[in-house]
């Protein structure tokens, strides 16, 4: 019955969005921590560049596809945005420390909360907007 009750309070366009929303940055997610768990040049190259040593590159890949996965169960999916929040602060500040343009990172937490609010009720029960 939860479920019905979900469904009945946001509407179908909202759905829609919320949920395009909410994969297309979980699919940039999703690639970002396969990319680290198989260490091409690149990203070894990278995590240098940002002064990380190469070999957290699992521990980090396992992290980001472990919340991502929890923002996209429904019943989880605000853990699994905070979750988020504070893995892509963390990317943010990184790239920050070395200088390196840092847009796209907020900009995906923007889009991932964005579909959250546009699919789940519960969330826009938290953050009304009235006019």
């Amino acid at each position: 019955m939860p479920s019905d009750t979900r469904s009945s309070s946001v509407s179908k366009k909202a759905l829609w969005a919320g949920w395009i929303m909410t994969v297309l940055p979980s699919l940039l997610l999703i690639f970002s921590a396969v990319m680290k768990f198989m260490a091409p040049p690149p990203v070894v190259q990278g995590f240098v560049h940002l002064g990380y040593p190469a070999g957290i590159a699992f521990c980090l890949g396992f992290v980001e596809l472990a919340c991502t996965i929890i923002y996209l169960i429904p019943c989880t999916s605000v853990l699994g945005a905070i979750l988020l929040t504070g893995y892509l602060g963390g990317a943010t500040a990184s790239t920050l420390r070395v200088g390196d343009p840092y847009l796209m990172t907020p900009v995906v937490g923007v889009v991932l909360w964005g579909g959250l609010f546009l699919r789940d009720p519960r969330l826009r029960t938290l953050i009304p907007f009235r006019r």
